[in-house]
């Protein structure tokens, strides 16, 4: 009795491959889900249930029993005010990166030497972050390298006070995270077409007009980048505000590493990261919405513009 054939050859090894291939797909994303839940779904729904908690009176973290104290805990006016000076440190400090960074991504985006400014931008990274922060202590310090060339120059007669206070605070934070908004920027701007630019010229319009109108509309999206970039770890900052700031310097970061080492209330920090963590999230999915609207925008001139542009 002849034997049946087998499928070709061919065949065979296009249904291994394909195996192959779908097997290695549900590895990568169940290796990719695992990783998701254990270090950052778990750590979230945690600090979520400890936020519902009552505090251990005795220091030892929490009591497994419902309560809404740490919430009601929030409406004290002193975590209002220090909320308010958080955003308002958190908005100047991003607001003084982008108007930094703009002209800084413009320009390694027109220059022909862009490696050397992208590695020039990438150094400080190199460096550990709070050698850094100790680096400013000693330009601001009052023996610092500021004041002694003030003194040696003649300029003032004693060290002039620039640390402990919310400019100092501001200052550290535009030159921490000034890296995060100029690169996004740059990688916007290099994409962009400069002959737009020089066409607003043509028809009349100034540098600055055509900046403003023909530039900055294009470049959204590297704008709406770094502003999240910026504004999302600044908004939960720590360690400056402790080194370089003040009594008027402290921040809703400060009050969490309090609440966990000093005080111990373990839920009522809790709920203050669930706080920071839901403004944050707002903060994406507005950028998100506003993205989206700028390319269905962007999408809608330009079927608009189709039939014209063929007649």
């Amino acid at each position: 009795m002849p034997r049946a054939k087998g499928p070709p050859a061919g065949a065979r090894r296009s249904a291994a491959k394909f195996m192959g291939g779908r097997n290695l797909g549900i590895l990568y994303s169940g290796t990719m889900a695992a990783w998701f839940t254990i270090f950052f779904l778990a750590p979230l729904l945690i600090i979520v249930a400890c936020s519902f908690m009552k505090r251990d009176l005795r220091g030892n973290g929490i009591l497994g029993t419902f309560s809404l104290e740490a919430y009601q805990a929030l409406g004290n006016p002193n975590f209002g005010i220090i909320t308010i000076r958080t955003i308002g440190v958190s908005l100047a400090s991003t607001l003084l990166i982008i108007l930094i960074a703009l002209p800084c991504g413009y320009y390694i985006a027109r220059s022909k030497r862009q490696t050397l400014l992208l590695l020039l931008i990438i150094i400080p990274f190199w460096t550990n972050f709070l050698i850094r922060v100790f680096a400013w202590m000693n330009i601001l310090g009052s023996a610092g390298f500021v004041n002694e060339l003030l003194l040696r120059l003649g300029a003032v007669k004693e060290a002039v006070v620039f640390m402990y206070n919310q400019r100092a605070v501001v200052l550290v934070l535009v030159y921490m995270y000034l890296p995060y908004a100029i690169l996004p920027l740059f990688s916007t701007i290099d994409k962009f077409d400069f002959s737009l630019l020089e066409a607003a010229r043509d028809l009349g319009a100034s540098n600055l007009t055509a900046m403003v109108k023909v530039l900055l509309p294009n470049i959204r999206s590297g704008i709406y980048t770094a502003v999240l970039f910026t504004f999302i770890p600044i908004l939960g900052a720590y360690a400056i505000p402790v080194l370089v700031g003040g009594k008027d310097s402290y921040m809703l970061g400060n009050v969490v590493a309090d609440q966990l080492t000093r005080a111990r209330n373990w839920p009522l920090a809790s709920a203050i990261s669930m706080i920071l963590t839901l403004v944050t999230t707002l903060g994406i999915l507005l950028m998100m919405g506003l993205q989206r609207r700028d390319a269905a925008r962007i999408a809608g001139s330009s079927r608009k513009r189709g039939p014209q542009d063929e007649a």
